[in-house]
């Protein structure tokens, strides 16, 4: 898991920041968040396609000009 359960994506272009995203998933258990902060304009959608599913969801906002954090959550399922 990463550091605080954030994954700084600060000048990462794709698909580095998904890399990254999927390196964490692989730690995380159901339950578990962690938030990917980002400067690319690309990374939210790119992240919704690649790993939003029925068991894991992602959220992404806009929190500044320009910068997004993506908070991607393993479902509990049962």
């Amino acid at each position: 898991m990463p550091i605080d359960g954030k994954i700084d994506c600060f000048g990462d272009i794709c698909p580095v920041p998904l890399i990254k995203l999927e390196r964490a998933l692989k730690t995380m258990v159901p339950g578990d968040s962690v938030i990917l902060v980002t400067d690319h304009s690309c990374v939210p959608e790119s992240v919704i396609d690649r790993f939003g599913s029925e068991h894991i969801s992602v959220d992404s906002d806009e929190v500044m000009n320009g910068v997004w954090e993506i908070t991607v959550t393993k479902r509990i399922i049962g």
